[in-house]
C-alpha cells in the first residue's frame, strides 16, 4: 500500500506484485488563504483524511491488514508542520511549500552570500519554499512556541513524518499524554528538502539549524528511502503493517518510473511540475537555477542524487481557473474548453502565484496574463494556462541540458495531467522530442510502494521493477524548428512582463 499525501488531496492505493492497482481511496482537504500568498492546511484534516482513505482502500479491495506487506509513504515536500510530542497536537496550521511569508527572513539570509549562501552544503538557494524559514516563523509567531522548543516539547516534520509518528502511536492515555513513543523520523529525500540537512552527511546540519533558530531537539531521525521504520498501530485496519518506505512525492514519482540510472529523468505534472534527473552517486552542482537534491537512498547502501526543476503552479493553476474564476465547473473540462479554440489567441499566462521557481528564482514575480485584446474568450485563456504548462517545463529542460550537456531523446511523464492529450501534445511541440507516458501514471504512489516493497521482500530488486514499466502512450512533436522558437521566445517575453512586480515592502 502506498499513502500518497499531496497538495491538494490524501490517496491510499494497493498495488499487485506486476504493479496493478487493485484498489485505492482519495479524499480532498481544504486549501487555507489566510492572506495573500499564504497557504496553509489542517494537519489534523490531513490524518483524518489518512486513516479514511486506507480504511476505504482496503474495504474496497476487499483486503485486510494481513493482505497488505508493508506500507510505503510519499508526501508533499517542504510543508512545514510543528507539534506538542506531549499531546500530539499542532501548534498551528501546515505552512505549505507555495507559501511566501517568510520572504522578509530570506531576504535578511541573503544579504550575507547571497540566494547561494547555503547551496554547497545543501543544494538549495535561499528561497521561501523550503521548510527552515517556516519553522522559524512558527517559533517566532506562535505564543509560547519558543519556550516550549527550547524546552524539547515541539517535534517538527515534513508531511511524511507527522503521518509516520501518527500511525505508529496506540492513541492517548487517561491523562491526556501519548501513550506509547511513536516514531519520530523522516526519510534522506524529504530530509534534503529542508535547507537544514548537509548533502554529504546526510545529516542535520548544526550551523543552520543554530542560524534558522531551530532546536535539534525538534528534528526528526533521518532514515533512509527503504526499510523497515515502524508497524501501524491506528487505525486498527491496518494493524501490524510494517511501515518501510518513505520518499517525497517527486522522488517517489521517480522511483516509480524506474529511472534509477545516471541520467534517466523523469517529469510529474501535478500541483506544480517537477523534473528530477538521476545523477547517480555524485551531486552536481547547477549554475543554470537547478537544484541539487537526494534522489533515494536503500538501506545502507549510498545515496543517489539528483538535479532538480522545480515548478510551483501548473495543475494548481487548473483549479484556480475553475475555483476562482469559476471557467468551468470540473477540472477535467478545462481541454474540452481549450481545444474548442486553434490556439492561444496571442495570450499567454505566467503563473507566477508565489513568484517563480527553477530556472528563474524571482520571489518579485507574480502571474500575469499578458497579450490580450478583444479577440481572446476563455476558451483562450484556459488554453493558454495550459500552454503555461508546457512552457515552463521547456525552460527546466533546457536548464538540463545546459548543465550536463547531455541531449533529451524523449521526456517520460506522470500525474494527473497527462491524462490530457492537448497539453501532452503542446509539451511534444514546444520540447521537440517524444512525450511517453507509462500504463501507471500514478508513479508517485507507485514508486512508495516499490520502496516498502523491496524493504520486505515482497519485490527482489531494481531489475524486477524495471520489468513492470509499460508504454501507454506517446506523442510525437507535430511543427517545425522556427515554429517551436518563435512560441518560446514569445513564452520568455511574457515571463519578463510577470518581474519586478513586488514592492520591497509587500510580501
Amino acid at each position: 500500500m502506498a499513502i500518497d499525501q499531496g497538495t491538494t488531496s490524501t490517496r491510499a492505493i494497493l498495488f499487485t506484485e506486476d504493479a496493478r492497482i487493485a484498489g485505492s481511496a482519495q479524499r480532498e482537504h481544504e486549501q487555507i488563504f489566510p492572506r495573500p500568498g499564504w497557504v496553509e492546511h489542517d494537519p489534523e484534516e490531513i490524518w483524518a483524511n489518512v486513516r479514511w482513505v486506507i480504511e476505504a482502500a482496503l474495504e474496497g479491495a476487499g483486503a485486510r491488514a494481513d493482505d497488505v506487506a508493508a506500507i510505503g509513504i510519499t508526501n508533499q515536500r517542504e510543508t512545514a508542520i510543528v507539534w506538542n510530542r506531549h499531546t500530539g497536537t499542532p501548534i498551528h496550521n501546515a505552512i505549505v511549500w507555495q507559501d511566501t511569508r517568510t520572504q522578509p527572513l530570506i531576504d535578511a539570509l541573503a544579504e550575507d552570500g547571497g540566494l547561494q549562501r547555503f547551496a554547497a552544503s545543501t543544494g538549495l538557494p535561499l528561497a521561501t519554499y523550503f521548510s527552515a524559514s517556516k519553522i522559524a516563523w512558527m517559533l517566532e509567531h506562535v505564543a509560547g512556541a519558543r519556550e516550549a522548543a527550547e524546552a524539547g516539547d515541539l517535534l517538527f516534520g515534513t508531511p511524511d513524518t507527522w503521518l509516520l509518528w501518527n500511525l505508529t502511536r496506540s492513541g492517548i492515555g487517561g491523562d491526556g499524554a501519548v501513550a506509547a513513543e511513536p516514531v519520530h523520523a523522516t526519510d534522506v529525500t524529504n530530509a534534503s528538502r529542508t535547507l537544514l540537512a548537509d548533502l554529504r552527511t546526510l545529516d542535520w546540519s548544526d550551523e543552520l539549524l543554530r542560524i534558522f533558530g531551530i532546536p535539534r531537539s525538534m528534528m526528526p531521525e533521518i532514515r533512509s528511502s527503504s526499510e523497515v521504520v515502524g508497524r501501524v498501530a491506528q487505525p486498527a485496519a491496518a494493524l501490524g503493517v510494517p511501515i518501510a518506505g518513505i520518499l517525497g512525492d517527486q522522488q517517489a514519482a521517480t522511483f516509480g518510473q524506474a529511472a534509477f540510472g545516471a541520467g534517466e529523468s523523469k517529469n510529474t505534472y501535478g500541483t506544480g511540475n517537477f523534473l528530477i534527473v538521476n545523477t547517480g552517486e555524485q551531486i552536481v552542482s547547477s549554475q543554470h537555477g537547478l537544484i541539487s537534491t537526494v534522489a533515494y537512498r536503500l538501506g545502507d547502501g549510498p545515496a543517489q542524487y539528483a538535479l532538480e526543476g522545480s515548478i510551483a503552479v501548473t495543475g494548481s493553476l487548473v483549479q484556480w481557473l475553475r475555483d476562482n474564476l469559476g471557467l468551468f465547473s470540473s477540472s477535467d473540462e478545462v481541454e474540452r474548453l481549450a481545444s474548442s479554440v486553434d490556439d492561444n489567441g496571442g495570450a499567454y499566462f505566467v503563473p507566477a502565484f508565489s513568484g517563480l521557481f527553477a530556472p528563474y528564482w524571482r520571489s518579485d514575480a507574480r502571474g500575469a496574463l499578458v497579450g490580450l485584446t478583444r479577440f481572446v474568450n476563455r476558451a483562450h485563456i484556459a488554453r493558454a494556462a495550459l500552454e503555461s504548462t508546457a512552457f515552463q517545463t521547456r525552460a527546466v529542460i533546457d536548464a538540463v541540458q545546459a548543465d550536463t550537456g547531455l541531449p533529451l531523446g524523449e521526456l517520460r511523464v506522470d500525474g494527473g495531467m497527462t491524462r490530457n492529450g492537448l497539453l501532452m501534445q503542446f509539451q511534444a511541440d514546444v520540447l521537440g522530442v517524444p512525450v511517453v507516458r507509462p500504463r501507471v501514471i500514478e508513479t508517485t504512489a507507485l514508486g512508495a510502494a516499490y520502496a516498502a516493497g523491496l524493504a520486505v521482500g515482497f519485490w527482489s530488486s531494481l531489475d524486477e521493477l524495471r520489468e513492470h514499466w509499460d508504454e501507454d502512450a506517446r506523442w510525437l512533436p507535430q511543427i517545425d524548428d522556427a515554429e517551436r522558437a518563435r512560441r518560446m521566445r514569445m513564452w520568455e517575453k511574457a515571463v519578463t512582463k510577470s518581474l519586478g512586480w513586488m514592492d520591497e515592502d509587500v510580501v
